[in-house]
């Protein structure tokens, strides 16, 4: 189980950059598909909000494959007293 949590480790680390780039090539191409003047800038600001949205929690995803890959969820208290 520990070597899944770092195999998974790995994969949340990359899965992050990865998602961002696909969904700004993904942002980049709609946006010049749409049409020039208000389309263009509407599409460009919904864009815009789901990458600053998202970008967060990509983040997120690196930090947690992170603290996978360095072993910190081997163990995982089972009740309050291990908490300390």
């Amino acid at each position: 189980m520990k070597a899944l949590k770092k195999i998974l480790g790995i994969f949340w680390i990359v899965l992050g950059p990865l998602a961002v780039g696909l969904m700004a090539w993904q942002a980049w191409s709609k946006i010049s598909l749409a049409e020039p003047g208000m389309a263009q800038t509407n599409t460009a600001l919904q864009w815009g909000i789901i990458l600053l949205i998202f970008i967060p929690i990509a983040i997120g995803l690196v930090i947690f494959g992170k603290y996978a890959l360095m072993g910190e969820y081997d163990h995982l208290p089972e009740n309050s007293e291990e908490l300390d």
